[in-house]
């Protein structure tokens, strides 16, 4: 099992390297769902997830063996968090559903079927090896049809590999695919 120590000896480096020159920034590959499924909503916008403040920062945060949380400085994400996972998760229930899926402001002129709503409680590096994403999501039904829903979550994903940033950038996104899928599951 790893430990915040295991993971922490392989971020040192990436942050030595940050602290010598520019901050290190790490891009989060995508994870394609291999979930098919219909939706009800021919249409559907994605708000702007709602993080706690340690993963709506842009550094990436790890969690201790004694449980407090750690802000990697210099070893950044690419991007801005939110905008990141809002629009990860407005691609995966695309692939899923084949719905059009936008994230928030919709482009469109005609008004979505549906809204998703998104509000993590965590969504972190644990000290014991796995990454964790917690939290509500919420379904509205746009159209009146008394289709809303109030779903809790709470996935989590192992960090392969040696817990490397990049490892735990997979796992988000794994863990996101994942996510996707329990919206289309049980809430669409």
């Amino acid at each position: 099992m790893k430990t915040s120590f295991a993971i922490a000896a392989l971020i040192a480096p990436v942050m030595t390297l940050g602290a010598c020159s520019s901050d290190v920034r790490l891009s989060v590959p995508e994870v394609p769902s291999e979930v098919r499924a219909n939706s009800s909503y021919p249409s559907l916008e994605v708000r702007l997830v709602s993080l706690p403040t340690y993963a709506g920062e842009e550094t990436v945060a790890t969690q201790n063996a004694d449980g407090t949380i750690t802000a990697n400085a210099g070893l950044l994400w690419a991007d801005d968090p939110a905008r990141s996972l809002t629009m990860a998760l407005a691609r995966q229930l695309t692939q899923i559903t084949g719905a059009t899926v936008a994230p928030e402001p919709w482009p469109f002129d005609a008004y979505p079927a549906g809204r998703v709503d998104i509000r993590f409680s965590d969504l972190l590096a644990q000290a014991d090896g796995t990454l964790l994403l917690a939290g509500q999501y919420f379904v509205v039904d746009s159209e009146g049809r008394g289709r809303d829903r109030a779903r809790l979550f709470r996935i989590t994903e192992t960090i392969d590999g040696t817990g490397s940033p990049a490892d735990i950038a997979r796992a988000r996104s794994a863990a996101l695919a994942k996510l996707a899928e329990e919206i289309v599951q049980n809430g669409l």
